[in-house]
């Protein structure tokens, strides 16, 4: 089947067979249409959808999930450029089987994946790919499975869908919806010890580039690692600076799973409006856009980026594994 436009379903099942029923015959309908076809769906499934396909498989460029969704702003990048390459002379559609890890998140890290799913409608609302998500409801926590309906305006047919529900939110509206939520119930925040903290001022970051890399040699942090941490860190002070009144103060702290950086400001009087703001440094901002790079890059250094902006200040968490 050919349809124009994007397009992004959600694949319900709870069987084998019905994971089979609803990937196999649109993944055949793709490569007849000389769509470029990539699946990163979990270990098991990859077997399961070659066996299916035969030698047709051979046209599908396969991943295991686990080696694509580490996290969500990084992994949105990633299927970006993927498909970036295949527009490029001769606006090739692609079409995507995507079945996000869900197990052996915190609950901070589901939250943010649950805003990717709905993201993704936004970042590629004027592409002509095809993208559809499975959940496997014997797996998948109820908090998951309520937001499918929410974050992806279709189902895929071949399987039934007992336990999606909906209705269907605009991405903007789903964005202030979840971050409402996370105002009333934040990420739990790490903490070991009194955190090392630093005051800044316009054109006053070294201090602080210099305060995380210290802190990160002292947490044994590799060497790529600290780096990315003192880029992140520094992209953000900038933008507190720049959007912040003109100062602020970092924070670093750390547990036996994080170390976290977090960057606060007073605000410069307004909250930034979702619409208004490419998501916060969600999408990937176009490439000609004056502004809209910084916390993109940010996330696609850190672990997780959790924040809270309003008018009266901006409180940006930036977590690094250990």
């Amino acid at each position: 089947m050919t349809r124009l436009g994007f397009v992004h379903q959600a694949l319900s099942y709870a069987t084998d067979d019905g994971f089979v029923a609803g990937t196999a015959d649109f993944v055949r309908d793709g490569l007849a249409a000389d769509d470029a076809v990539l699946a990163v769906v979990a270990g098991h499934n990859i077997a399961l959808l070659r066996d299916a396909l035969g030698s047709a498989a051979r046209d599908v460029e396969f991943f295991d999930a686990v080696d694509w969704y580490h996290y969500p702003s990084r992994t949105l990048g990633r299927y970006h450029a993927y498909c970036t390459a295949r527009d490029e002379g001769g606006a090739r559609r692609v079409r995507v089987i995507g079945e996000p890890v869900w197990t052996g998140r915190t609950a901070a890290e589901t939250r943010e994946w649950i805003r990717y799913e709905s993201v993704v409608n936004a970042a590629f609302a004027h592409s002509g790919h095809w993208i559809i998500c499975p959940y496997d409801t014997r797996v998948l926590p109820a908090d998951v499975l309520d937001t499918v309906g929410r974050t992806h305006p279709e189902m895929a047919s071949g399987a039934a869908a007992p336990d999606v529900r909906g209705p269907y939110a605009d991405p903007a509206d789903f964005y202030a919806e979840r971050s409402e939520l996370d105002r009333v119930s934040p990420a739990p925040l790490a903490a070991s010890g009194a955190p090392r903290t630093v005051a800044f001022t316009r054109g006053d970051s070294v201090a602080a580039r210099l305060a995380v890399a210290e802190y990160a040699r002292r947490c044994g942090m590799a060497e790529d690692r600290a780096r990315d941490m003192v880029a992140a860190v520094h992209e953000a002070v900038v933008n507190a600076v720049r959007f912040g009144g003109g100062r602020g103060v970092l924070r670093v702290f750390n547990d036996s799973d994080w170390v976290v950086c977090e960057v606060a400001d007073a605000g410069g009087g307004t909250a930034p409006a979702v619409r208004d703001t490419g998501f916060l440094g969600r999408v990937p901002p176009d490439p000609h856009a004056p502004k809209g790079h910084g916390l993109w890059v940010v996330r696609q250094l850190c672990d997780l980026v959790t924040e809270d902006f309003g008018a009266g200040g901006a409180v940006l968490r930036l977590h690094f594994r250990r």
